[in-house]
């Protein structure tokens, strides 16, 4: 898919042990991108055109970071993702996490319909079809730690090509 997208790239340990998962259970995935949540671009709200001008996306986020604390996030049970074939880290849906995500929608940012209603999460596997032997292992994971996010990142995906980051903006608030 093509288009432009914010996420919140996870670091330290828990990016850590979340990255072997992926590549215990889906080293195209893991090899792709580091593990991450998107914010804007798949559910919620699209991907942002691609020919969104970089100067209207910096004046757009910017100020919603800046006026956003970093916020303190706990993942949930893994789960398949709407009876699919992909297994995800779900994040509450609710609270400081929905008014980012609804802040960012409504800061003036083109982006396409979402497919799904907004549902931040992190994907463990995506691309593999899922066995009984390997869905079992993969659902009974547990991830007890704590994730600050603490940085937007936008990137720019035009597929095949790896994505290029555009910038970052961190929450200041």
């Amino acid at each position: 898919m093509s288009g432009i997208f914010v996420i919140a790239e996870l670091d330290g340990a828990i990016g850590e042990r979340i990255h072997a998962i992926q590549e215990r259970f889906d080293p195209k995935l893991a090899a792709e991108s580091p593990p991450h949540v998107t914010l804007i671009g798949s559910s919620g709200a699209g991907p942002i055109p691609v020919e969104t001008p970089v100067e209207l996306l910096r004046s757009a986020i910017e100020p919603v970071a800046a006026a956003t604390p970093p916020l303190t996030l706990r993942f949930g049970l893994p789960m398949r993702f709407l009876q699919r074939e992909i297994v995800v880290l779900p994040l509450d849906p609710h609270g400081p996490l929905r008014a980012l995500h609804q802040r960012l929608k409504e800061s003036g940012i083109p982006y396409a319909p979402a497919r799904w209603p907004f549902t931040p999460h992190c994907t463990l596997s995506f691309y593999p079809t899922l066995s009984r032997e390997t869905l079992k292992p993969l659902l009974a994971l547990r991830e007890s730690g704590i994730w600050t996010l603490r940085t937007l990142r936008v990137y720019l995906t035009r597929e095949p090509q790896p994505p290029t980051l555009l910038f970052d903006a961190p929450l200041l608030g």
